[in-house]
C-alpha cells in the first residue's frame, strides 16, 4: 500500500477516529473527544521529532528476516535468516514479542509520517505472519506445547503476553495503515484463543491467568470494537484477572509485592472493557488502580516500581534502587491515562501525569548518541546510578539496548513511545480543538492551519499561530504545576487557571496568536517517606544532580538556601558539603553518574527528647506526640515490661519516630531468655533493605547494631565485644550522628566512627518493632523488653551511664 500524509489523512477519516485509538465509551452523551488522526499532525523540530527519527532509522533498518526466524521455525517454513538475541534467542520462551511491538512502530511512525518505506514493510511483515499462520491456524515463535504446560500448571514465562503483543500490532496496522490481511490474521489469533480457552473451567482460567498475560483483555476489547463480534467480547472477559480485578473494584489497595507491570496492563485491558461496554466496575477498577500508583506508588519522574515490584504506599527514599521505574511500566501507565482521559476529559490529571512522565522518564529512555535509538530497560533512582540496559542481557557495551542482541520488553515498548508523540498533542470533539500537549507541530482544523511553537520544557511561552480562518474554541491545557499562568489572544488575557483547560472560542483569522505563558520556578519536593529528602523541579522538569563519573555511597546533603540559577538551560547548581553540585533536567543527564533525590537538614531543631514509651500495663506514650504502642502476636504485658513468646509476639510503635534527626540516641532495657542469630531487640525501618536494628547475636557470635537505607551497597553496622547477655535485664542504647556507637549496661561496647549514612536518611519509618525484624525470614525474641526511649541527639557517655543506671 502507497501510504502518503494525504492518505494516512484520508484513512484516519475513513475508518473513523476510532482508528487512532481509543474506542467511545458507550455511556458517552456528549459529543465524544477523539484524538486527532496521526495523519493530520506533522512534528517540528525538538527533541521529540529527534528521538522520532532515531526510532524511524531503527525500524528501517531492522532486518525482518531475522525477526521471522523463530516464528518459521515454528510453523515448520524454510530459514536460514541469523538468529536474534535477548529475549528474541530460539531458545527464550519470551521470543516473537519484539515483532509485536515492530508491528504497532511501523503503524504509528508511518501514519504519522507518511513514509512510504515504513508503509510497504509493514505490509512485507503482516504477510509473512500470515504465511506462519496458514498451516495450523496457530501464530507465535514458539510452540503450542507452551500452551499446554501452561494449563498443566507447569512454569512458563508468560505466553499469552507474547500473544498479545502480535495481536495489538496488528490491530495498531489494520487501524492505523488498513495494512491488507492484518484483521484477518487478528480474527485467526481470535479463534486459536477461544480453541484453547472455552475447554477450561473458570478456575482452571483463573490459574492460567497467573502467568503474566500482557494486555490480552485490551486487544480482545478493542478488537470487538472494530468487529462487533460478540465472541471477541467474551473472549477478553476470559482475561479479567479476580486476583487483581475483585480488590480494586471494591477500592482496595493490594499492589504492594505485585509484579508492577504484569498487573498495569490488565488495568489497561479494564479501561478499554470499560469502553466497549459501559460497565462501572471497569472504570472503578481503572480509574482506582491510576489514583493510587500515580499518588501513592509512583517517583518523583512519574515512574513507579523498584526491581519491577510494587513496594508498600507511599515509600520512595526507602525503595531506591537502580531497577527503579522499568520504562515499560510508564509506556503503559501512559496508555491507561490517555483511556481515562478521553472517558473523562474534564479531568486534566490524567494529562499532567502523561506529560510529566513523557518529559523526565521516557524521553530521557533513549540513547541521544545512539542512531538507532537505544533505549534503557529501568530508570534508576539510586544515588549515583547511571543508564544502562538491563544486566545480563546487555550485549553491546558503551549502548543501553542494541541492534540485534539486547530485545527485551522495553527495547519493544520504545519502537512505540518514540514514534507516537503526535497522537496525544491533540484531541477534537465538534467544533473544539483541544490542546494536549505542548509539542512543537502543527494541525489543521476546521479551516485553519495552527503552528504550535514552543521551547518548552526549557522555555515559559508557548504560542499557537493561526494560519486561515474559521469559528471554533481552542481548549487549551494549563498545567497543575504552574501557579501564575498567563494566557492570551493577541495580547488580549484569557482567563486561565491551573489544573483546568481554558477555552477560547472565536471567528479565528489568519496571523491570529494565542501566548500562553508558564512561569517556572524551582521547587523541592519532599518524598512521602522522609520529609528531609527532596527532589528539584524547574517548572515540569526534574532536575538531576551530575556525578560525572563519581558516585556518591549515599543520598547527598545539601544546602537548599545555596541553591543558584547556572548559564544554560534550566541548569542550576547547590552547594553539598565543600563541593558544588551541578543539576541539569534529567532527561539531558546521560552516560554519567546522577542523583535525583538529595538531603537536607531539617529547617527546625529535633526535639531533645522524640518519644517515651514506658511499656508496661499502659501503652501510651509519655509527651504525648505519638499514639500508643501496640501489643501483636503473642507479646502481653508482663511485671516490668512486655513478654515476647518468640512465636509472633512483638510490639508495634507509632510510624514515624526518626523523621527529619541529624543525630540521634535509642535506650531501652531488653532481656533476651534465649540467644538466637538475628533476632531482633528493635528494628526501625521500612522493608528489608531500609531499617536501623540491634540484634542479640550474629553469625559472628557478637551484637550488632545496623543502619541502612535501600539502594546502599552494604550496610553501616557497629559490633560489641559480646553477644548480649541471656535471662537478665541489659540496658542497651545506640547513638548515631557523626559516628555509630553501641552500649551495654551504660558502658561503650562498639563504635564505628565513619558511617556513610546519616540517621537524615532513615526518615519517617512506617514499621517500628521491638522484638520482630523487617525481615520475615528471621527469627522473633524471646525474653522481655521495656523503656523504649528515641532522643533527637546522640547522647554522651555518661547520659548513657545515668540512663542504665535509672
Amino acid at each position: 500500500m502507497n501510504v502518503t500524509r494525504r492518505t494516512a489523512l484520508s484513512l484516519g477519516a475513513a475508518l473513523g477516529l476510532a482508528a487512532v485509538v481509543p474506542w467511545e465509551a458507550s455511556t458517552s452523551t456528549a459529543a465524544p473527544v477523539r484524538p486527532v488522526a496521526l495523519g493530520g499532525v506533522r512534528l517540528l523540530e525538538s527533541r521529540y521529532l529527534a528521538n522520532m527519527r532515531r526510532t524511524v532509522a531503527y525500524l528501517k533498518f531492522v532486518d525482518l528476516d531475522r525477526l521471522l526466524h523463530t516464528f518459521r521455525l515454528t510453523a515448520g517454513l524454510p530459514t536460514s535468516a541469523e538468529p536474534c538475541g535477548g529475549w528474541e534467542a530460539p531458545d527464550i520462551q519470551l521470543r516473537g514479542h519484539t515483532t509485536g511491538h515492530l508491528l504497532s512502530g511501523l503503524a504509528l511512525a508511518a501514519a504519522n509520517t507518511g513514509d512510504t518505506e515504513l508503509a510497504a514493510k509493514s505490509a512485507r511483515l503482516v504477510a509473512e505472519l500470515a504465511k506462519c499462520q496458514a498451516p495450523s491456524g496457530y501464530l507465535s515463535a514458539f510452540p503450542e506445547s507452551d500452551f499446554v504446560n501452561l494449563e498443566a500448571g507447569k512454569s512458563v514465562w508468560a505466553p499469552y503476553y507474547t500473544i498479545h503483543k502480535i495481536l495489538a500490532g496488528l490491530l495498531d496496522q489494520h487501524r492505523l495503515l488498513g495494512t491488507a490481511g492484518a484483521l484477518d490474521v487478528a480474527r485467526g489469533i481470535a479463534r486459536w484463543i477461544d480453541g484453547r480457552t472455552a475447554p477450561l473451567s473458570r478456575d482452571a482460567m483463573q490459574k492460567v491467568l497467573h502467568t503474566e498475560f500482557g494486555g490480552m483483555n485490551e486487544a480482545l476489547a478493542n478488537l470487538y470494537a472494530i468487529t462487533k463480534d460478540p465472541l471477541h467480547l467474551t473472549l477478553a472477559r476470559r482475561f479479567d484477572h479476580d486476583e487483581i480485578f475483585t480488590p480494586l473494584s471494591a477500592r482496595q489497595d493490594t499492589l504492594a509485592g505485585r509484579h508492577a507491570n504484569t498487573d498495569i496492563a490488565k488495568i489497561v485491558g479494564a479501561a478499554a472493557e470499560y469502553d466497549v461496554t459501559g460497565e462501572q466496575r471497569y472504570r472503578t477498577i481503572a480509574t482506582y488502580f491510576w489514583d493510587q500508583v500515580v499518588h501513592h506508588h509512583s517517583y518523583v519522574i512519574g515512574g513507579n516500581a523498584n526491581a519491577e515490584f510494587f513496594g508498600p504506599p507511599d515509600q520512595v527514599v526507602s525503595q531506591l534502587g537502580e531497577n527503579t521505574c522499568e520504562n515499560c511500566n510508564s509506556y503503559n501507565m501512559l496508555k491507561l491515562g490517555r483511556l481515562l482521559f478521553l472517558q473523562d476529559p474534564d479531568r486534566t490529571e490524567y494529562l499532567d501525569h502523561y506529560e510529566w512522565t513523557l518529559l523526565n522518564q521516557l524521553l530521557g529512555e533513549q540513547d541521544p548518541d545512539s542512531a538507532h535509538g537505544f533505549v534503557t530497560y529501568y530508570t534508576g533512582l539510586t544515588p549515583g546510578t547511571q543508564r544502562q540496559g538491563k544486566q545480563g542481557v546487555a550485549s553491546d557495551p558503551g549502548t543501553y539496548s542494541s541492534d540485534y542482541g539486547n530485545f527485551t520488553c522495553d527495547h519493544g515498548t520504545g519502537l512505540e513511545t518514540h514514534v507516537k508523540y503526535a497522537e496525544n498533542i491533540y484531541f477534537a470533539s465538534g467544533d473544539t480543538l483541544y490542546v494536549n500537549l505542548f509539542i512543537p507541530s502543527t494541525v489543521d482544523f476546521r479551516g485553519a492551519s495552527i503552528r504550535l511553537e514552543t521551547e518548552y520544557p526549557y522555555d515559559e511561552t508557548v504560542r499557537l499561530r493561526v494560519d486561515g480562518s474559521g469559528t471554533f474554541a481552542l481548549r487549551v491545557r494549563i498545567p497543575s504545576w504552574v501557579s501564575h499562568p498567563r494566557l492570551t489572544v493577541n495580547r488580549e488575557p484569557v482567563a486561565a487557571t491551573p489544573g483546568r483547560f481554558a477555552t477560547i472560542r472565536r471567528r479565528w483569522r489568519k496571523g491570529d496568536v494565542v501566548e500562553l505563558h508558564l512561569p517556572m520556578t524551582p521547587r523541592w519536593l519532599p518524598a512521602p517517606d522522609n520529609p528531609a529528602v527532596s527532589a528539584l523541579t524547574y517548572g515540569p522538569l526534574v532536575l538531576a544532580a551530575r556525578h560525572g563519573s563519581s558516585v556518591p555511597p549515599v543520598i547527598p546533603t545539601v544546602d537548599p538556601r545555596t541553591l543558584r540559577r547556572e548559564p544554560g538551560r534550566a541548569e542550576f547548581s547547590v552547594r553539598a558539603g565543600a563541593e558544588r553540585l551541578r543539576l541539569s533536567p534529567f532527561l539531558d543527564v546521560q552516560h554519567e553518574h546522577y542523583s535525583v533525590y538529595l538531603a537536607s537538614p531539617p529547617a527546625r531543631p529535633a526535639p531533645k527528647t522524640v518519644a517515651v514509651y514506658p511499656l508496661g500495663a499502659n501503652l501510651a506514650e509519655s509527651t504525648h506526640r505519638w499514639p500508643d504502642a501496640v501489643l501483636a502476636g503473642g507479646a502481653v504485658a508482663g511485671e516490668r515490661g512486655i513478654e515476647l513468646d518468640g512465636v509472633t509476639g512483638h510490639v508495634r510503635l507509632a510510624p514515624g519516630l526518626p523523621a527529619n534527626l541529624t543525630e540521634l540516641t535509642v535506650s531501652m532495657w531488653v532481656r533476651p531468655d534465649t540467644i538466637v542469630n538475628s533476632a531482633r531487640v528493635f528494628d526501625l525501618g521500612f522493608n528489608a533493605q531500609s531499617y536501623l536494628f540491634l540484634t542479640p547475636r550474629t553469625g559472628l557470635g557478637v551484637a550488632r547494631c545496623a543502619m541502612k537505607l535501600g539502594g546502599m551497597e552494604t550496610e553501616d553496622f557497629v559490633d560489641a565485644a559480646i553477644a548480649l547477655p541471656a535471662g537478665v535485664w541489659t540496658h542497651v542504647a545506640v547513638t548515631a550522628g557523626t559516628g555509630l556507637r553501641l552500649y551495654f549496661g551504660g558502658s561503650l561496647t562498639g563504635v564505628n566512627p565513619a558511617p556513610l549514612m546519616s540517621p537524615l536518611l532513615l526518615g519517617a519509618t512506617q514499621l517500628n518493632y521491638l522484638g520482630r525484624s523487617q525481615n520475615p525470614k528471621h527469627p522473633y525474641l524471646k525474653g522481655a523488653v521495656a523503656d523504649f526511649r528515641l532522643y533527637g541527639r546522640a547522647l554522651e557517655d555518661a547520659e548513657v551511664r545515668a540512663l542504665a543506671g535509672s
